[in-house]
């Protein structure tokens, strides 16, 4: 390592290499290297707009950090603390210490990594947004294909009533498109830009935070200067909404599992997101599933930690929050993979219809059908109608002489002659029957699904347009910025 451009002043003395090994972040910085050159870039025209620098070293400075983009950070001596002293002290061999010496004038590196971490994670937020418009989409035609799928569903895992294949994939659409919510909502409190902040109490040299907001293509400023490079709720954020979006994919996941088992066989697996054992020949694991369950631990383990670093720090900024954004990167990349191998997953997922409708009666699960039934023709509470068919199903014997003997004992009339009929009894237990009278909105009717899956379908439209215009402002954003590099480049 050269002499270090940090040390140098105030403290005397190398460190060895235990110390530097601990407090060096240059590898988690491999994450914001893109980040740190593209605020590095927009900061220097800003300084030359303001006339902080002059023309020449600012186009000196950007001569150099297009090398430094161009090689890469594997080039840089990773001996530094991080990446932003990396970059200036290569960036100082390049152009000399009265050029590039000028680049870090009213800046800290406090309010640069802040700003840094916001651009590489809304980076990764709007390609986890893109995943998960995927994911939607396969839930939804996925469903469309099986609107008339019955099945039974489920309460305690216990045989509940009978729905529809497709009415249980819109309930996890209807999740995910929440998820999806949450993620977008989020993204509105991280694309604030802290730059212009300094170390916290902003700086004497005239800059133009706006502008440079602007160059950055975030959408406004976090105003207040201490609060700017010590705040990393954003962060906390982001780790709440890809746990909740990974509790969201482990019920699905915890479902295949079970629901491919030989003891449901409900659903079969594609062999690419399945393993085999090393003794039992027979076997066929769901690997993928299982690890997208465990790996939701990790999410959740990394919020648990940012949480545990934030707490109790006082303003402004302490290098505790170093040790954040490796949790952070962890995080969105597991969430990201997840989400696409599950789009990819349910894709080429195989489902049993006949095994499906076959079981959709076991248990009994028709008895509320029969329970309402009762109370619309004959007038009872439902309650009273709860007791008879409750009876009726602890005794194993859920038929037509079995319910008007009860009824008789819990009433003391007999259930013809108020108005049931054997014809309605029947219909009542006949799962498809049971599922067409559900048609309220929301329900597992299959003329409702099918209203659900177009309305789906058309917010899942207008989410993926919202997505690609927050795409294309960053686009313009950075256009915007490298046409106005481009005539430094003509200066020289």
């Amino acid at each position: 390592m050269t002499a270090d451009i940090l040390r140098r002043g105030r403290l005397n003395g190398v460190q060895n290499e235990q110390i530097v090994a601990f407090t060096s972040s240059m590898e988690a910085d491999r994450w914001i290297f893109d980040a740190d050159m593209l605020v590095d870039k927009a900061y220097v025209v800003m300084l030359s707009h303001q006339g902080i620098i002059s023309r020449d070293d600012a186009s000196g400075i950007l001569s150099g950090l297009k090398t430094i983009e161009k090689d890469g950070i594997g080039v840089l001596d990773d001996s530094y603390e991080d990446v932003h002293i990396a970059i200036e002290a290569r960036l100082i061999e390049l152009t000399g210490e009265n050029t590039g010496g000028r680049m870090h004038s009213g800046r800290s590196r406090n309010d640069e990594v802040a700003t840094c971490i916001r651009i590489a994670l809304r980076c990764e937020l709007l390609e986890l947004a893109e995943c998960l418009v995927k994911l939607r989409s396969v839930f939804i035609i996925k469903a469309d294909n099986h609107i008339d799928t019955v099945m039974p569903g489920f309460t305690h895992l216990q045989h509940a009533q009978p729905t529809t294949f497709a009415h249980y994939l819109l309930a996890h659409a209807c999740a995910l498109e929440r998820d999806f919510e949450r993620l977008t909502d989020a993204y509105k409190r991280i694309n604030l830009c802290p730059l212009g902040a300094a170390a916290f109490a902003s700086t004497g040299f005239p800059l133009d935070r706006d502008y440079v907001c602007k160059l950055l293509g975030f959408d406004a400023l976090l105003e207040n200067s201490m609060d700017a490079v010590s705040t990393r709720d954003f962060i906390i954020e982001t780790l709440g909404v890809c746990s909740n979006l990974m509790v969201d994919i482990s019920r699905f996941a915890e479902e295949t599992i079970l629901w491919s088992t030989s003891e449901f066989g409900f659903i079969e697996l594609s062999d690419a997101y399945s393993s085999t054992s090393s003794i039992m020949p027979q076997k066929k694991n769901p690997d993928i599933s299982e690890l997208l369950r465990a790996k939701t631990g990790s999410v959740h383990g990394a919020l648990m930690s940012v949480l545990y670093i934030c707490k109790a720090l006082p303003y402004s900024y302490n290098r505790d929050l170093q040790e954040v954004t490796p949790h952070l990167q962890k995080a969105v990349g597991i969430t990201k993979s997840a989400v696409s191998i599950t789009t990819d997953m349910l894709s080429t997922l195989k489902v049993h219809k006949e095994l499906l409708h076959q079981k959709s009666t076991s248990g009994f699960s028709t008895a509320t059908e029969l329970a309402d039934t009762i109370v619309r023709v004959t007038g009872l509470p439902f309650r009273i109608a709860h007791q008879v068919v409750g009876s009726a199903v602890r005794e194993g014997n859920l038929d037509f002489a079995k319910i008007i003997e009860i009824g008789k004992k819990v009433t003391g009339k007999n259930l013809e002659d108020i108005g049931l009929r054997k014809e309605e009894f029947l219909e009542a237990l006949d799962p498809l029957l049971n599922i067409n009278r559900r048609n309220i909105k929301g329900g597992p009717a299959p003329s409702e699904c099918a209203r659900s899956i177009i309305e789906r379908g058309n917010k899942l439209s207008d989410d993926q347009h919202a997505i690609q215009q927050r795409i294309n402002a960053l686009d313009e954003a950075k256009h915007m910025l490298d046409t106005i590099v481009d005539t430094f480049e003509t200066h020289l």
